[in-house]
């Protein structure tokens, strides 16, 4: 073992902890000089790299957060931390709006697109590394029950105002129907946020035989933490200094957002790349940190923990990020109304209705995970290619 004072051992451990912050500061560096030199395309690869590893860092304190609480709150920090980048993407794409209905598209599709790859690429790649690590993982069946009956419950309402675009009243109906879903997805949150958090907790926590076989692991598991370097500062830091840390990082992701959105709806028009594509981007830059602690909780047999953040952050992104965007739409200057195109919606009901029969038993294995990472592959192809 490295002596500690050595100064190259203290320099490794220091980049160990803290590459997602340099790396950060550095993309965010790189993609402000070649935006002002105008290169778009150095521009935008450097802020999508920089955005990534802000989130990781995020995902990183949300996690230590998550570890001091109980689910299903310790979910929600994950969660939250994750759609707050999203939300913070979209709405600055958003802003590009006025300089063409591309932009407008791309943000629709990203709405979509963070289900379809929560579901499908998170759940997918957590269960088939957990599946092919232990063969079978079981979870509190209530959960994925009760998550699986929201989201196909939400996809039918996004639904409504979709429907409404053919009716003779033109626009006009479609923005009220869009303000009225939105106020009910929000109202139908508040009611799932109190289900969650005081009538039914027990319905998002891991069930007993899964507890124990993890339990089993736990003395394995402890000796792989004591390697971890106890200097990070974040595990150090009290709670609510940690959530003012998540915000600030949220913050630095925003201003850079503002350059991937600027110059990346530029490339999109020049190359005439989709609005779905666009938005399948989107999502995943925006789900990426949230996909390790998954990969990671799913290798220690915590399956529970990768239902209840894919399943959750599907649910907050459509019942949270819908109602929010359409908030803030007017400040960019836009009115965003509901009318997804068939694709998306007929792909994230198919999506819920995939969800329900791979995790109805309670149980997970890798041909499930594969399952859905086919799915999201398949959807991926159609969204390259449709205009």
């Amino acid at each position: 073992m490295q002596n500690a004072s050595d100064p190259s051992s203290a320099l490794s451990e220091f980049f160990q902890d803290y590459w997602d912050i340099v790396a950060g500061a550095l993309f965010a560096v790189l993609a402000f000089i070649f935006h002002l030199s105008h290169q778009p395309y150095l521009a935008t690869l450097f802020a999508g790299l920089g955005i990534a590893a802000f989130s990781f860092t995020v995902s990183e304190i949300a996690e230590i957060l998550a570890e001091r609480l109980q689910e299903p709150y310790a979910s929600f920090v994950l969660t939250f931390s994750a759609v707050a980048v999203e939300i913070l993407l979209l709405f600055m794409i958003l802003m590009e709006s006025a300089h063409g209905g591309h932009a407008l598209e791309t943000v629709k599709g990203g709405i979509i697109s963070a289900v379809i790859v929560d579901m499908n690429v998170l759940l997918g790649i957590a269960v088939f590394v957990g599946g092919l690590r232990f063969k079978e993982q079981e979870h509190n069946e209530d959960t994925s029950s009760t998550y699986t009956t929201i989201l196909l419950v939400a996809s039918v309402m996004l639904l409504v105002p979709s429907l409404l675009q053919y009716a003779q009243e033109g626009s006009g109906s479609l923005m009220t129907a869009s303000y009225i879903i939105a106020a009910l997805l929000m109202l139908y949150y508040v009611t799932i946020f109190i289900f969650q958090t005081k009538t039914h907790i027990h319905f998002f926590k891991s069930t007993a035989r899964s507890r124990i076989f993890r339990l089993r692991r736990k003395k394995a598991q402890h000796e792989e933490d004591e390697d971890h370097d106890e200097d990070y500062i974040f595990e150090k830091l009290p709670n609510m200094v940690n959530f003012f840390a998540i915000f600030g990082f949220i913050f630095l992701i925003g201003i850079i957002a503002e350059i991937f959105a600027s110059d990346g709806m530029q490339i999109a028009r020049d190359y005439g790349v989709s609005a779905a594509l666009a938005g399948l981007v989107i999502a995943i830059i925006s789900v990426s940190p949230e996909l390790f602690t998954a990969v990671k909780a799913a290798k220690s047999d915590q399956i529970q923990r990768v239902v209840n953040i894919a399943m959750g952050a599907s649910t907050v992104s459509i019942l949270l990020t819908v109602p929010i965007l359409m908030v803030l739409a007017p400040f960019a200057g836009v009115h965003l109304a509901l009318d997804f195109n068939s694709l998306q919606i007929g792909a994230l009901i198919l999506t819920v209705i995939l969800a329900w029969k791979t995790t109805d038993n309670g149980e997970t294995n890798y041909v499930e995970g594969i399952s859905h990472l086919m799915f999201f592959f398949a959807y991926a192809v159609i969204a390259a290619f449709y205009h």
